[in-house]
């Protein structure tokens, strides 16, 4: 459970990415259940779906280098 919690530390943009993406296709499917589409439309959906979670924690995660910068000391002082 320890390697779970570090790999989570380690990597906070995948695992965001995973836990966002597994729901998007839990609420796709669930939505979409008696729509009758066909196994490679539902491939392709979920494909585009996990994609866009990347996307979304991608774009969130641009606001991560300001904040690095502000904690950074200023260059050149000693």
């Amino acid at each position: 459970m320890d390697g779970l919690k570090n790999w989570i530390t380690n990597h906070p943009n995948l695992s965001a990415w995973f836990v966002l993406a597994l729901g998007m296709v839990v609420l796709l499917v669930y939505e979409a259940r008696d729509v009758g589409l066909q196994g490679s439309q539902w491939f392709w959906l979920i494909v585009v779906t996990i994609l866009v979670a990347g996307a979304c924690i991608w774009i969130i995660s641009w606001g991560d280098d300001d904040e690095d910068l502000a904690d950074a000391p200023p260059s050149g002082s000693e």
